[in-house]
């Protein structure tokens, strides 16, 4: 009989173990638990903002659409940041400036977003809030054209090759090693 009592000792010794080290786990858990949530719900919010903005700009009330862009394209949103570049280049809702919009498309490019490598690179081609430089308009109009979605992607290779007939071979050489050097890289 001592041996089962023993045994039933030794057992419950090992369940509240178990018991409190799962209660630790919970613990430790529940804060990474409402971490994620508070992400979830920020992205959410993030979300539902950024469609608040496109609605806005869809409406055109270029204003309302700047004013939710702004913050969102401050923590790094790239569709925000290519919407606002467009509200800068064509002075919808805020000032025209080319440099601002340029400042903005480049943030959104380096992130990946095709449609702000598509305007950055024309506005080194044109030499609008950037200094005019035909390689760097390739490379962003290569990067561009590779991402578009299929519909753009045959508009967007003949605008690159237009821009490209404009270029040396050794111009053309050194865009196409910048956009196989480039790689995306996220703000947030």
């Amino acid at each position: 009989m001592m041996r089962g009592a023993g045994t039933n000792s030794v057992s419950s010794d090992v369940m509240m173990r178990l018991r409190n080290s799962l209660g630790f786990v919970r613990l430790g858990i529940f804060p990474v638990l409402i971490a994620a949530g508070l992400l979830l719900t920020s992205d959410l919010a993030d979300a539902q903002s950024l469609r608040q903005g496109v609605s806005a700009f869809n409406r055109h009330d270029y204003q309302q659409a700047s004013r939710i862009f702004i913050p969102l394209a401050e923590q790094g949103e790239p569709s925000a940041q290519t919407y606002l570049g467009f509200l800068f280049e064509t002075g919808r809702g805020v000032p025209h400036n080319y440099t601002e919009a340029a400042m903005w498309y480049r943030r959104a490019a380096e992130q990946g977003d095709s449609l702000a490598q598509y305007s950055l690179g024309l506005l080194y081609d044109r030499g609008f809030g950037v200094p005019r430089d035909i390689v760097e308009a390739n490379k962003w109009l290569n990067l561009s054209t590779a991402a578009a979605p299929p519909r753009a992607r045959e508009a967007r290779a003949r605008i690159r090759d237009a821009v490209t007939t404009k270029m040396t071979r050794g111009e053309i050489a050194q865009a196409r090693r910048r956009a196989l050097e480039w790689a995306p890289s996220r703000e947030r």
